[in-house]
């Protein structure tokens, strides 16, 4: 058995330790915002926060997720700037990866406000649908919400 916090809430699930956190949150926590895509770590759409950190959950085993805290997209509060303000730039097109994308941005903008860093730090984030333009003017947006509420 191992132990997680996930979403503010402990679990125990009965898996291998080099079983990916990806499919634990899907498969056992059936916590699904957290979507598989690549399986390698290179685009993004299994984004989550460990720590408050954004790491992809495809390549993360549960064993390396233990003791730590793991947030999804389920657990960031509607309320969110980053979450508000994709609404409002209507950022999302399909919306696959787009839980992901709302993960890594969060964890840039909240490690520093410059919204120019974070667009930077989206540049190895991959959207099928071609959404970085208005992601990036999502992330501006969410920089000045941010702002204004801290």
């Amino acid at each position: 058995m191992i132990r997680l916090n996930v979403n503010g809430k402990d679990y125990q699930v009965d898996v291998h330790p080099d079983t990916t956190l990806l499919w634990v949150l899907r498969d056992h926590l059936k916590l699904t915002g957290t979507k598989y895509a690549c399986g390698i770590g290179e685009c993004g759409s299994c984004t989550v926060h460990i720590n408050g950190r954004a790491e992809r959950s495809c390549t993360m085993s549960v064993g390396d997720a233990k003791g730590k805290k793991v947030t999804t997209i389920e657990g960031l509060p509607p309320e969110h700037p980053v979450k508000r303000a994709w609404i409002e730039e209507e950022v999302v097109q399909c919306g696959f990866c787009q839980p992901g994308a709302i993960m890594q941005v969060t964890s840039l903008l909240e490690a520093d406000p410059n919204p120019d860093k974070a667009i930077e730090g989206m540049d190895d984030f991959i959207c099928r649908c071609g959404t970085h333009v208005r992601m990036k003017k999502g992330i501006k947006l969410a920089a000045k919400i941010m702002r204004k509420e801290g």
